[in-house]
């Protein structure tokens, strides 16, 4: 209840309101700005790598003042870190929790790579960011390095969990070696995105597939 020094039509009460609801509407808009800039910019990372992206260009593209786009991210390399965030976010939304709706085991090994493939195959065509970033910044020690590798670290790691469930499952050979597995799987993609994607070999796909079932059946899965 409103004391008597503040009735509803007591001035400041309204001005605070007003105030209040300004800068909510406000932040809200410049949070909606910065969704905008990181989505032109994972764009054109995907096309340019994360090295072209630049202040400059991004103000270019969304049209707006170098200033303005500053004032978001305060920095070139923390546009490219809110980048890789955004596109780590998108690669766990598409490819891991879909998984995890699987059961323990091979299905959930076999559910995280079917998700995988399926990215690769749009990524064929634009590119995938922590593929050219590591390129960009395998000897360049730094928060963008730190950040391509810790996203990347990250995924093979929930690999890596779903094969000692699956070696507890039973669903592959006690002894199999988890970390080999899941090095090989991972060999699997980069194999396919220089096949692929840079010498444009047919079949590609097809030998990645085959290859994933030959790495399960040799580490003692049965065959499909």
């Amino acid at each position: 209840m409103l004391s008597p020094s503040h009735s509803p039509s007591d001035p400041t009460v309204s001005t605070k309101t007003l105030a209040r609801s300004s800068g909510g509407r406000a932040s809200q808009k410049g949070q909606q700005t910065k969704l905008a800039i990181v989505e032109a910019a994972l764009g054109l990372a995907t096309q340019i790598g994360l090295e072209g992206l630049s202040i400059g260009v991004l103000a270019e593209v969304m049209q707006m003042s170098k200033s303005g786009v500053f004032a978001h991210f305060g920095s070139r390399e923390e546009l490219q870190i809110s980048v890789i965030r955004e596109y780590f976010s998108r690669f766990e939304q598409e490819v891991f929790y879909p998984a995890l709706s699987e059961p323990r085991g091979l299905p959930r090994v076999r559910a995280l790579f079917a998700n995988w493939m399926k990215r690769v195959t749009i990524e064929l065509q634009s590119g995938c960011i922590f593929i050219s970033g590591a390129v960009e910044f395998d000897d360049r020690p730094g928060t963008v390095r730190d950040a391509l590798a810790t996203s990347v670290q990250t995924w093979l790691n929930a690999m890596y969990r779903a094969v000692v469930l699956a070696k507890e499952q039973g669903h592959v050979h006690p002894d199999a070696n988890a970390q080999q597995m899941v090095f090989e799987i991972h060999g699997l993609i980069l194999a396919l995105h220089y096949e692929a994607r840079f010498l444009k070999t047919p079949g590609s796909i097809a030998r990645a597939n085959q290859g994933f079932e030959n790495i399960l059946v040799r580490f003692g899965a049965q065959p499909p």
